[in-house]
């Protein structure tokens, strides 16, 4: 029976190698992981997809926290036990990274990637079993955090994103006490997309949740000054 080779991604009729399997480590290659990324990008988002050089230093921080590049991770100062907060400004391209990265290693367990403004929306239709759901122990990415609007369901309202981060900050933390019914032995990841600064982040969900937020992700920012790519 052959050895399991999830460094070798098969897209179509051809497979590309990320690295090399040496006894039981993959030794990955920052550009071999480029020019997958190139290819399976332009599958999901069509053929004008393409990665900028401009945002390689950003890349490879995100490409090594993804395939837990441990010592790189060490020097850079990523936690490979915590979840990801990409930020940047609009159009820079942080959902379709999101969205595109996760592919170089499918050996991994898969996020769900959600706008938060709908999670308000299906608050206010559904009420609090929808904060119980994405406070769960499945992994998840919220993308626009910080500018979904405030929830309000039969009169009263809440700050949903708020109160789900809480729920994961706990998750993250106890991971041996997860929900009744819920089996759980490690942390729960949470990643998040946004577009704000600290600041309006504090603001927009007050100092516990903020101070939750700086211990749950690694905050990987774009460059101020990164253009919008959609334009």
């Amino acid at each position: 029976m052959n050895a399991p080779q999830p460094h070798i991604i098969t897209e179509g009729a051809v497979q590309y190698a990320l690295g090399e399997l040496k006894g039981n480590n993959i030794h990955y290659d920052f550009k071999k992981i480029l020019i997958y990324l190139n290819v399976k990008g332009k599958l999901l988002f069509g053929k004008n997809f393409k990665l900028y050089e401009e945002d390689e230093v950003l890349l490879f921080k995100l490409c090594i926290y993804f395939i837990k590049d441990y010592d790189y991770c060490k020097k850079l100062k990523i936690d490979p036990n915590k979840g990801l907060l990409l930020s940047g400004p609009v159009g820079c391209g942080k959902t379709s990274l999101m969205k595109l990265l996760q592919h170089i290693v499918p050996h991994r367990r898969p996020y769900e990637l959600t706008p938060a403004r709908n999670i308000v929306f299906s608050f206010n239709n559904n009420g609090y079993s929808v904060i119980e759901h994405y406070g769960s122990t499945h992994y998840h990415c919220f993308d626009g955090l910080g500018i979904e609007p405030i929830g309000r369901h039969f009169g009263k309202d809440c700050n949903v994103m708020g109160e789900i981060l809480l729920s994961r900050y706990d998750l993250f933390c106890h991971p041996e006490s997860p929900p009744v019914g819920r089996a759980s032995s490690q942390k729960v990841k949470t990643h998040a997309i946004t577009h704000l600064k600290a600041e309006a982040l504090k603001d927009h969900y007050g100092n516990q949740v903020y101070s939750r937020i700086r211990e749950l992700f690694n905050w990987i920012a774009f460059d101020e000054t990164t253009k919008d790519k959609r334009k």
